[in-house]
């Protein structure tokens, strides 16, 4: 249920409705609009009565959302959520570029790939210091020392990092080093981790589970927001289907569905859905035509002796050229790479 506030209401008569919500056993999440407030309710009752809240000072309307996602719905927040992270637009008129490698391998490595992709037009450092990886053989990543190669690359960069946090207990180390926290595919529907996420403060890269509807997906930064994350990026990465010409299928569409019904930026990744580094330009450019807010492509100085996913990272020269056609391809469109 959310209540619409007149134009101009005052916050006395926003607060009144607040101590009534709460007084009813629900919770109240206020979003303050450019023209007006708009109050949504969450609540565990089925009975309760919109008509107690209609008559109150200040109301324009009462109206239930149909969504099963409340606060990631456009009927609660009508307009695109943007916000700036370490210098970074997300959600606006700029398209996010989140580049580097899928694992932190030594400093040198992560320092060398900062400085490229930013002098290319990187807004965001990513990589990975803790791995989920389908075999127990292969590199788990470094752990905390890599979340510190990753923060000191960062800084040498001048870029803000985002990396992925796998397990409750990590929550805590990996803000001490990143400026966003990455859940991954296989993490999406860890309602436990989504629960914790929610309550740190930090911005919180959400990626699409490999076989999650697009509900499910909003159902997960639903998790976020009620817990009071008010930074939520959305993240298509490709789902599986039968094809086998790519390691994912990416969903082009969720683009123009996530538009449609959520206020939420959303960004995709073209390596992971390629899985192949011939195919991550067409599908990044193709991602900016569709509206996306943002990318996440990866960068290895040498792919080949990449430790994870060299197959499908571009090299610093590649990224600098795809950075040039996206720049055209957003032209297009009236945004900004």
């Amino acid at each position: 249920m959310i209540i619409v506030m007149r134009i101009g209401a005052p916050e006395e008569e926003v607060d009144a409705i607040v101590k009534q919500i709460e007084s009813s056993g629900a919770t109240a999440h206020i979003d303050h609009g450019s023209e007006r407030t708009i109050i949504g309710i969450r609540s565990a009752r089925h009975d309760l009565d919109e008509s107690m809240f209609r008559l109150l000072p200040g109301v324009e309307d009462v109206k239930r959302i149909s969504k099963p996602y409340k606060l990631a719905s456009r009927e609660f927040h009508p307009a695109n959520t943007e916000f700036n992270v370490g210098g970074m637009e997300i959600g606006g008129k700029k398209i996010a570029l989140m580049a580097g490698p899928c694992s932190v391998e030594s400093e040198e490595q992560i320092v060398e790939v900062a400085k490229a992709v930013k002098a290319a037009g990187a807004t965001c450092l990513r990589g990975g210091a803790f791995k989920p990886r389908s075999s127990p053989y292969a590199f788990q990543g470094l752990g905390e020392e890599g979340l510190k190669y990753m923060q000191t690359a960062g800084k040498v960069a001048g870029l803000p990092v985002v990396t992925e946090v796998m397990r409750i207990d990590q929550i805590d180390m990996v803000c001490k080093y990143a400026d966003i926290l990455q859940v991954g595919a296989r993490n999406m529907q860890n309602y436990d981790l989504l629960k914790e996420l929610g309550r740190i403060g930090k911005p919180v890269f959400l990626k699409r589970g490999m076989a999650a509807m697009l509900e499910d997906l909003l159902m997960s930064a639903e998790y976020l927001l009620a817990g009071g994350c008010e930074q939520v990026i959305l993240c298509e990465r490709g789902i599986r289907t039968f094809e086998t010409a790519t390691r994912n299928t990416m969903d082009i569409a969720s683009v123009a569905v996530i538009k449609r019904f959520s206020h939420l930026p959303i960004v995709i990744d073209p390596s992971h859905a390629a899985g192949t580094v011939e195919y991550v330009a067409s599908l990044a450019l193709g991602a900016v035509a569709a509206g996306a807010d943002g990318l996440m492509i990866e960068v290895h100085p040498n792919p080949k002796c990449a430790k994870s996913d060299g197959q499908q990272s571009l090299t610093p020269p590649q990224f600098a050229e795809l950075v040039q056609r996206l720049k055209r391809v957003a032209e297009a469109i009236d945004r900004e790479v």
